[in-house]
């Protein structure tokens, strides 16, 4: 379904700080530049984050008509690619993608994405889910490993975890999602398979139907989460790798939550308290996993293997 919400209105919103939300990114569920992240290479991943966040709240504003949207969106593109002066927060994500020689493509392929958020109110099955997470979540992992100089070869193992992340935070707010922007990111054929309909969002409790949808989902973001286990063990940069791992335990609690509760009418969103221990434990996870692998090493030297 395209077009504009039937609330909006075509209030002109032309300026880009009109679309703010006032969210920043100690708000967000899961870590961005966290203290974990060497310290130097924080600013390019909150400048690239500050870019993420101003195009989210555009394609997101309640009020702004489509066509508003789209424009402003426009105009950040311009400026990320150095063609005009009409966003600061492309001007200054461009500035540091030439300073750390990093492409635009990621940046590029969220404003995809948010387009797609524009226009695009439904997705018929799990495929074209997945093809909207391309954009949606994917590049924002991808950005991370180049700015730490890490491999493309982790480019799988990232997309899964980001995907799985993006597919979360559709389902813990599939309610509000479609309350307030009438957008459904939960697969249409998969609602169809339960018995279950669009409106079913709108109720206060999830019917039986549409738990088991989201169940079905949730337990589809676990495989996902499985693809992604080895990433943390194969990044290069060890502080990076400690952020992936508590980011893998906090998406694993999620996953395993949405398995069990209703997100209409109980709460899946971590406490703080609850978000400080799975981050130990995610930490605790990478730095096992590390000691095992120097473990295994001596052993092998030991015994006269290579090594």
């Amino acid at each position: 379904m395209e077009g504009s919400h039937p609330g909006e209105s075509e209030r002109a919103v032309t300026d880009v700080s009109a679309f703010a939300s006032g969210k920043g990114h100690r708000d967000e569920n899961f870590p961005v530049a966290s203290w974990l992240v060497r310290r130097r290479l924080r600013a390019p991943i909150l400048a690239f984050y500050r870019f993420v966040r101003t195009a989210d709240d555009v394609a997101d504003h309640p009020t702004a008509g489509a066509q508003q949207k789209l424009d402003q969106l426009a105009r950040m593109e311009a400026a990320l690619r150095g063609e005009g002066a009409g966003n600061a927060e492309g001007a200054a994500l461009r500035a540091v993608l030439q300073e750390c020689n990093v492409t635009d493509r990621h940046a590029l392929d969220l404003l995809e994405a948010f387009r797609r958020d524009v226009t695009t109110r439904r997705y018929e099955d799990w495929s074209e889910l997945m093809d909207y997470c391309r954009y949606s979540a994917a590049p924002v992992g991808r950005f991370v490993l180049d700015v730490h100089g890490e491999q493309t070869t982790l480019w799988p193992a990232n997309d899964a975890l980001c995907t799985a992340l993006q597919v979360i935070n559709h389902l813990q707010d599939c309610a509000k999602d479609h309350r307030m922007l009438d957008r459904v990111y939960i697969p249409l054929d998969a609602l169809a398979m339960q018995g279950a309909t669009v409106e079913a969002l709108a109720a206060p409790q999830a019917s039986p139907a549409l738990l088991q949808t989201i169940q079905a989902l949730a337990r589809r973001t676990a495989d996902l989460l499985e693809q992604s286990r080895p990433l943390s063990h194969a990044t290069s940069d060890r502080r990076l790798a400690l952020e992936v791992g508590v980011i893998q335990a906090l998406a694993g609690s999620l996953a395993l939550r949405l398995s069990r509760r209703d997100p209409l009418s109980q709460r899946v969103h971590h406490h703080p308290a609850e978000v400080a221990l799975l981050s130990a434990r995610g930490v605790l996870g990478v730095a096992i996993g590390w000691f095992g692998l120097m473990g295994r090493h001596r052993q092998a030297r030991y015994s006269g293997g290579p090594g």
